[in-house]
Formats: structure tokens, C-alpha cells, sequence
């Protein structure tokens, strides 16, 4: 059983923060460190998109430029957990945020294309104006 639960979701005025939190259990929590993990959005009506990922030592990083500088990806091996702080935020970064998990090596910009098979169920951000 492979599961990945997001958590920290909610209702955030614009300029406020927010942290996400993702849990990995089954056979990614087993297995986290070997994982490399990301975090995508999607807006309402629209795909979904890469917003940071990491790689299995927390070595290497990635960004979509347009949160650079914002938002922070972060891992806890020990806890099997990805966190995703969030900064300084704007309406468009309201969507639902899923963490998902890449069976692969990965540096760079290689991370936000790396094949993530496992994905969570989501956690929704509301950003308001």
C-alpha cells in the first residue's frame, strides 16, 4: 500500500504564509529516503502544474521561477515527511496542492521532470485578495 497524505491547507489572506505538510507510509515510507518528492498545483479548471520538488537527500531543489524566493521545500527522512513553506503569498497561488514521489534520480531542473508515479489526495489553498 502506497499512501501520501497532504495536510496544512486552508483559508490564507494574500502576503500570509502557510506550511504544507505530506506524509508518506506503505511502501514510500519505507523506502522515503529513496524517494525523490514534489509538490504540484492545480487551479480550478486548469492542469496541473510543478510547483518545487527535492531530491532523495534534500541535496538539490527546484522551483517554477514564479515562486522562487517565496516558497521553501523541505524533507524529513527520519519522519517520512515533505514540507512546503509558503511565503508572501498571492491569489494566484490558490489551488489544490498535491505532494507526489519520483522513484528516481534527479538534480536540478531534472527534478519537475522526473516521473512521479505517487501522488496524495490533495489539500486545498485559498488564497484571498
Amino acid at each position: 500500500q502506497v499512501q501520501l497524505v497532504e495536510s496544512g491547507g486552508g483559508l490564507v489572506q494574500a502576503g500570509g504564509s502557510l506550511i504544507l505538510s505530506c506524509a508518506a507510509s506503505g511502501r514510500i515510507g519505507r523506502s522515503f529516503s529513496m524517494y525523490a518528492m514534489g509538490w504540484f498545483r492545480q487551479a480550478a479548471g486548469k492542469e496541473r502544474d510543478f510547483v518545487a520538488a527535492m531530491s532523495w537527500n534534500g541535496g538539490s531543489t527546484d522551483y517554477v521561477d514564479s515562486v522562487k524566493g517565496r516558497f521553501a521545500i523541505s524533507r524529513d527522512n527520519a519522519k517520512n515527511t515533505v514540507y512546503l513553506q509558503k511565503n508572501s503569498l498571492k491569489h494566484e497561488n490558490t489551488g489544490v496542492y498535491y505532494c507526489a514521489a519520483a522513484a528516481a534520480y534527479g538534480t536540478g531542473r531534472q527534478l519537475q521532470y522526473l516521473e512521479y508515479n505517487f501522488w496524495g489526495q490533495g489539500t486545498q489553498v485559498t488564497v484571498s485578495s
